[in-house]
């Protein structure tokens, strides 16, 4: 019976971190676009940025790597 004066303060702490991690997420713009990310799936065109010096950032090629120095 002693356990639940730990457990009860403990859970309702859970569900208080919980409702402010929710209540954050919203505030800072996390729900704001739900569609975008799953249509963004089916886009076969990557499309590359260009800076303003005109030089083209093609983001979309895997990095290479080279090999380490000896």
């Amino acid at each position: 019976m002693e356990i639940l004066y730990l457990m009860v303060p403990l859970g309702l702490a859970l569900v208080g971190v919980g409702v402010w991690a929710f209540f954050w997420a919203v505030g800072s713009g996390q729900f704001d676009d739900l569609d975008s990310p799953g249509w963004s799936v089916l886009d076969d065109e990557r499309k590359r940025k260009t800076s303003g010096d005109g030089t083209v950032d093609d983001s979309s090629k895997p990095a290479t790597q080279e090999p380490p120095k000896p």
